[in-house]
């Protein structure tokens, strides 16, 4: 149960002044349901309203206050022409301008012959000072109120600053005081404020620099909630260690041959990964490790190799991937290594249906299929493993923990390896798989070339499709990725279907095309053309952008590449130079190129080292946008922001350690108050893991 001191930030959103009816879903869509989301809406800018001149003095273009006497009201003549009202001081004279304004709400709020404080931007229009629109009107008394510094959220279409600023104002109301759970000395040598106090410092800043995340609310708040996100994780991790697990040990005569079945010898991180793995599998609890790979190191191999070890040890082994696309991949990699070990691998995706699948779930139910291969289809009701003891699960993060733990009961005591082809960078692996080991892969293959990659702009389009034409003609194939299916409204963006249709005009039927909303046989029909026959340009959205593996791919053109994510480009350029012959990449670009989009395609030039860009992608866009968080299951961080806070993170990940091994269940007076951070922050099920301790 939620601690009752926080049932006032669990509140419906609804109950805060000015948030009616209608307003609600506005809210909710800004920041979230209940009160304490409006408190994590922190302020982004600063509006100084402390210039107050006299009428004549004020400065065109800055926001002024000023303090007037209502002259007269002066409707417009015509329609489409502003309300003005004509106001004044001892020095001049000023128009206070409306458009579309009701004539009795001015005179509510501006009537004749009354003194009002007024702040907005000042301008002159044919000589006289004008304020459309002002931000505030208010009686002299509430002058003081106005005249100060004001923060400034961002907003969603249809609530105004006034509307925002006043429902803030009643979450911080009830704000209430919790129990202190950072440790004193530590606090004490930060030098930072209680809780609630960083919180409302955090929204009343009283210039720029108190908006730096460096500053000591900020800071406090971003620990807060690493803090929480790490003690969560360690519980899980202490649940998932505490769970009966089984050893699982081979003799590796089946891992020989499939070895000896290879066509190059394993690099020195895929033995280390293999050993790590091994090591894992063979202890009596249960294993759940990461293995992370930059594109092309060979993760899917050492996979095999880890399910050929739970195959020596009489158990069966399951590997499931996020998309059809991806499963066929990594079935048509593991089948023939497979085969030369003497082992049956089954493919379920699904597309299975009726007999076909029924034949399928009696070969894995009976234990005939040692191996198995597929798409969430595996851990649906009816697939049942007669000895599940390892599943790999690719692509860790479009999967939930919920369907992970769905396969993992498949069996007893299963043994869990989680891959993911994008690399991430250390902060990010902290923050979402802090309940994991890691291995990681950081070499490539021998004699994989790095891929020559160039940036060019969109004047030289014509020329772009002559190379491409050329190296057609030299009998490679090459992929043209567009980022849009369609014309977006202001047609800016070159569409995938648009960019196919002109391409088709001069390469006929040597043209594919594929994108996410085509059907998923119509898409596989394509990709075996540009596999293995007739088509040799393949037109594409970022579906492309994992599980696709075509040798003779040796020209990548990506249009507006400014457009996309660093690790995005990576993952892309990924899918060329898997052959022996020298592969191009071209980033098409639209100029001008902003600073932070010629830094991205800068280092997407200089090197092809996925952890290093993944690193650079955090750095120069923050965690927000890395990878497309909120998509892809990484944590969405309101407060902490991870370029920044680093440090932070891991004092928090050695403060979670060090709370656990003093006091386990959280029982003591610090165990309470963190148990209260648990809840503030919705780690609701970390929580759990504490009384199943």
């Amino acid at each position: 149960m939620r601690p009752e001191v926080l049932y006032p930030l669990f509140a419906d959103i609804s109950t805060l002044p000015g948030v009616g009816p209608r307003t609600r879903a506005l809210f909710e869509k800004l920041a979230g349901p209940h009160v304490v989301d409006l408190c994590w809406h922190l302020p982004n800018s600063v509006i100084d309203r402390s210039y107050a001149p006299q009428v004549a003095d004020a400065q065109p273009g800055r926001i002024a206050t000023l303090t007037v006497r209502v002259d007269e009201h002066r409707p417009p003549m015509r329609k489409g022409q502003p309300f003005k009202v004509r106001c004044f001081d001892e020095t001049g004279v000023l128009d206070i301008v409306y458009f579309h304004a009701k004539p009795d709400y001015l005179n509510r709020i501006l009537p004749v012959g009354a003194t009002r404080v007024v702040s907005g931007k000042v301008e002159i229009f044919q000589g006289t000072p004008q304020m459309s629109h002002p931000d505030h009107v208010v009686p002299p008394e509430q002058g003081p109120l106005v005249a100060g510094v004001e923060p400034s959220y961002s907003l969603t279409t249809g609530l105004t600053p006034r509307m925002l600023a006043k429902a803030i104002d009643g979450a911080l109301q009830r704000a209430p005081e919790l129990p202190e759970w950072i440790e004193p000395t530590f606090l004490a040598r930060q030098e930072w404020p209680r809780w609630r106090e960083a919180l409302v410092a955090a929204h009343h800043p009283q210039c720029e620099a108190d908006l730096v995340p460096t500053t000591g609310a900020r800071q406090r708040l971003a620990y807060d909630e690493l803090l929480s996100n790490q003690l969560a994780l360690a519980l899980v991790r202490r649940h998932h260690s505490r769970q009966t697990g089984r050893p699982i040990q081979g003799d590796g005569h089946l891992r020989a041959k499939a070895a000896a079945a290879l066509p190059f010898d394993l690099t020195n991180s895929q033995k280390q990964a293999v050993t790590e793995i091994l090591s894992d599998m063979a202890a009596p609890s249960r294993m759940l490790r990461l293995l992370q790979g930059d594109v092309g190191s060979g993760k899917t191999v050492v996979a095999l190799l880890a399910m050929l070890t739970a195959v020596e040890a009489g158990c069966q082994a399951a590997l499931m991937a996020p998309t059809e696309v991806l499963a066929r991949q990594h079935y048509a990699t593991i089948r023939p290594l497979a085969d030369a070990a003497g082992i049956n691998v089954l493919l379920l995706t699904g597309r299975d249906k009726g007999r076909n699948r029924q034949a399928i779930l009696e070969e894995i139910s009976s234990g005939r299929a040692m191996l198995a291969v597929g798409t969430h289809a595996l851990f649906q009701d009816d697939v049942a493993f007669h000895d599940l003891g390892l599943a790999v699960i690719d692509e860790q993060h479009r999967f939930g923990v919920h369907q992970r733990m769905s396969l993992q009961a498949k069996g007893k005591g299963v043994d869990v390896l989680v891959m993911t082809a994008t690399p991430i960078p250390r902060t990010l692996v902290l923050t979402s798989y802090g309940d994991m080991d890691a291995s990681r892969l950081t070499e490539k293959p021998a004699g994989r070339k790095p891929v020559d990659t160039r940036t060019m702009s969109m004047d030289r389009l014509d020329q772009v499709i002559d190379g491409v034409a050329r190296a057609m003609d030299q009998g490679s194939k090459a992929f043209w990725v567009c980022p849009l299916v369609e014309e977006d409204d202001s047609g800016e963006l070159a569409a995938a279907e648009a960019r196919y249709a002109a391409l088709k005009e001069r390469f006929g039927e040597r043209v594919g095309l594929v994108h996410g909303r085509m059907k998923s046989a119509d898409k596989d029909a394509v990709m075996a053309a540009f596999k293995d026959g007739e088509v040799d340009l393949l037109v594409a959205t970022t579906v492309i952008e994992v599980g696709v593996d075509v040798p003779a791919a040796t020209v990548m053109v990506i249009e507006h590449a400014e457009r996309f994510g660093l690790a995005q480009l990576h993952q892309l350029r990924g899918r060329i130079g898997r052959g022996t012959a020298k592969a191009t990449c071209l980033l098409l670009y639209q100029g001008p190129l902003g600073e932070a989009a010629r830094a991205r395609l800068n280092t997407l030039r200089e090197t092809d080292d996925g952890f290093r860009i993944a690193e650079e992608d955090l750095r120069l866009r923050g965690h927000g946008e890395l990878l497309g968080t909120r998509q892809s299951g990484f944590p969405e961080f309101r407060l902490a922001d991870l370029a920044v806070h680093g440090d932070l993170l891991a004092a928090a990940r050695d403060e979670a350690k060090l709370v656990l091994d003093r006091d386990p269940d959280l029982q003591g007076r610090r165990g309470q108050a963190l148990r209260v951070l648990l809840y503030l922050f919705e780690q609701d099920t970390a929580v759990r893991y504490i009384r199943a301790g």
